[in-house]
């Protein structure tokens, strides 16, 4: 998916080595006909506005694969390894995402997000290629699509960033797996347009909370607002923004099951 970043997208889209559905978030600056005229082969999907990442969603139920590799404007996936990491989801029917290792930039420095990955507390199971996840990278993931369209991809509601926590506890939910694999890469070029960062944490608050009324009980919800109202501006932005989407999050509410509270409180490192 691609919002207002055409150029970013006429240089990372010839990267890629199977073929492309691009999902167009309601692009002003000219990217539809750009990529039309400069990449025929590139299927696109012009959406009239900006749907976050359910623009992921869309995109996934048009592919008709087994299998989809998620990237952004400004990520690819390392030559040969879109086959590898098909080969690994083929040999473990279980496994609704495969989390790929990141490198960043030029200087391509690992992402500081990938070695809390490889020591998941969650430990890795005899039956997954990797340490087993309760959430992943959304640029950097391939999922199976079965899995991924029945539990709802990534909804409306929380849109972006943060989509991928509401989606994985879902899986995870409904006996899908979720592994972190190192011997596949994907390539993350961050765009010189992204948004500030403040912004973005708001932006990232309102997603926890959302994921929060849909999922958790009610004083794990609590907790949440809490957390959001001491972590200063950003927080309390997140929880206004958060409000104008409650009652849509609140028609979507569904308390997961003991198991799946029971890795949250482990990863939170609350044992009780």
């Amino acid at each position: 998916m691609s919002r207002d970043r055409r150029a970013d997208l006429l240089a990372t889209l010839p990267r890629h080595e199977a073929p492309v559905v691009l999902v167009d978030n309601g692009s002003t600056d000219g990217t539809v006909d750009a990529v039309r005229a400069a990449l025929p082969q590139v299927t696109v999907l012009p959406l009239v506005e900006n749907a976050g990442a359910h623009a992921r969603t869309i995109g996934a139920g048009h592919t008709g694969s087994e299998f989809v590799a998620f990237a952004d404007d400004d990520s690819w996936w390392a030559p040969g390894d879109l086959a590898r990491a098909a080969a690994v989801m083929r040999a473990h029917p279980r496994l609704a995402v495969l989390n790929a290792r990141v490198l960043v930039g030029p200087e391509e420095r690992l992402d500081p997000l990938c070695p809390e990955l490889a020591a998941s507390p969650l430990g890795t199971p005899a039956h997954l290629p990797g340490p087993r996840l309760l959430g992943f990278i959304a640029c950097a993931a391939m999922v199976r699509t079965e899995a991924f369209l029945s539990v709802g991809g990534f909804d409306p509601v929380v849109r972006f960033p943060g989509e991928e926590e509401r989606l994985s506890l879902d899986l995870a939910a409904a006996g899908w797996d979720i592994a972190y694999v190192d011997s596949v890469t994907v390539h993350h070029h961050p765009s010189v347009r992204r948004s500030d960062p403040a912004a973005r944490q708001a932006a990232i608050w309102r997603s926890k909370l959302l994921t929060a009324v849909m999922r958790l009980p009610l004083r794990d919800v609590a907790r949440t607002v809490g957390a959001a109202l001491r972590a200063g501006a950003p927080g309390r932005q997140g929880l206004r923004r958060a409000l104008m989407r409650l009652p849509a999050a609140l028609r979507r509410r569904r308390r997961l099951p003991a198991h799946v509270l029971a890795d949250l409180r482990l990863l939170a490192g609350d044992a009780a």
